[in-house]
């Protein structure tokens, strides 16, 4: 799961706080709409009653965020509180009217949906490529803002290309990152569901899957996975380099030569590897 940014709403707002400026008002609950950008679309029942609850007991200790939409007040920041307080059957809430663009309303849903601890790797990947394509960042750009790695949100963002019966695997938890990870250096893509399923079956490791696709790839038929037999350093330099770029990689050595295989699966991805090698167009 995902464990919340390092910096917070002011790290892509640079000067904006949702917390410290604007006037406390007490606004109806049936004046007030969800954030038609809201990219969350499924709020967990019994956390929401346990809010609710709180509510009941204590009151809303920190104000929820909206902007004036026509008649109406559309939600900035705070809908668990806002959803918590029509279960615990209030008619107002305080609430802080802030002005925000559509594009701003969409960065800031998704930045709050970053903010929480309980994202799948799937949602955070698809956060950092919404907060990217939104505000036209690099990822090295955007891991300087959040307070995160780069190779961090690399690796996030390269799940996204897995297929999508896959990430709905690991969205409910039957995969880890590590194992899709695993599963994307599959030279054959169309075999990426398949061999996620025998995975799965098999309950392989981490380290297993990575061999089953080794083996996969060298086109090497085998009932039941078996370690190639390799070098242990070059394993170990094999799993510093796929660390380091994000992506699989191999050492292969022969007749005293050798060579270094780092894959790609796209133009962008290609431009990463370059970016950490320094090679990218000046």
């Amino acid at each position: 799961m995902a464990k919340g940014l390092g910096k917070g709403i002011g790290a892509l707002f640079p000067g904006e706080s949702l917390e410290q400026s604007g006037q406390v008002e007490e606004i109806q609950l049936e004046l007030i709409v969800a954030n038609p950008f809201q990219p969350r679309k499924i709020f967990d029942e019994e956390t929401l009653q346990e809010l609710a609850d709180s509510i009941q007991e204590h009151g809303i200790l920190q104000p929820i965020a909206v902007r004036k939409k026509g008649r109406k007040y559309e939600i900035v920041a705070g809908e668990r509180r806002y959803r918590a307080a029509q279960l615990a059957d209030l008619e107002v809430i305080p609430a802080i009217i802030k002005e925000f663009s559509d594009a701003q309303m969409m960065e800031l849903a998704i930045l709050e949906n970053l903010q929480r601890e309980d994202l799948t790797v799937i949602e955070e990947a698809e956060a950092y490529q919404s907060l990217m394509e939104n505000l036209h960042l690099t990822q090295e750009e955007l891991s300087k803002r959040l307070g995160k790695s780069r190779p961090h949100i690399a690796n996030h963002v390269r799940l996204l290309a897995l297929p999508e019966d896959v990430r709905t695997l690991m969205n409910d938890g039957t995969l880890s990152m590590g194992q899709g990870r695993a599963l994307l250096g599959l030279k054959n893509k169309r075999r990426i569901p398949e061999v996620a399923n025998k995975v799965i079956k098999q309950g392989l490791n981490v380290r297993q899957v990575e061999m089953l696709v080794q083996t996969i790839n060298e086109e090497v038929s085998r009932e039941t996975i078996q370690p190639k037999k390799k070098d242990i350093f070059v394993v170990a330099k094999e799993t510093q380099l796929r660390d380091y770029f994000g992506t699989n990689v191999q050492i292969k050595k022969a007749n005293n030569k050798g060579k270094i295989e780092i894959e790609f699966y796209s133009e962008d991805d290609l431009e990463r590897i370059l970016e950490i090698l320094n090679l990218q167009d000046e």
